[in-house]
């Protein structure tokens, strides 16, 4: 009996359920303004990075949420691709604004089922 690709797949199965509540509750938050469903997925002492943009870097989930409350999205995201490169998912995105373009890049470490840093990279 060979365990191997069973456990991987439980694995991929939840860092897809984890990327599918990001996103479901980011969009949330970007209709609503209440991206407290989102927060709570962060660790209490989570990073979160941009590059290409000019903030940040956020470190700790208070912080993370000021800069939510700050200067909030406006616009939804798309998951185009989902897959794991050592201990870190990768989602790439789309702006629901331009369905067309990869937007960018979600780098995302988890401690247990909570987000401990993300690296979102966003394409010129």
């Amino acid at each position: 009996m060979n365990a191997g690709p069973e456990v991987a797949f439980v694995l991929m199965s939840d860092l897809m359920t984890l990327i599918e509540r990001h996103v479901e509750d980011f969009n949330h938050g970007v209709r609503t303004g209440d991206f407290g469903p989102m927060l709570v997925r962060f660790s209490p002492d989570a990073e979160l990075r941009f590059e290409g943009e000019r903030v940040g870097p956020f470190v700790g989930r208070e912080s993370i949420a000021a800069a939510y409350f700050d200067q909030p999205p406006d616009d939804r995201i798309a998951v185009e691709s989902v897959r794991q490169e050592g201990s870190e998912i990768v989602a790439d995105f789309r702006w629901a604004s331009e369905p067309d373009r990869v937007a960018g890049e979600m780098r995302i470490e988890t401690d247990g089922p909570q987000i401990r840093r993300m690296v979102v990279t966003l394409s010129s």
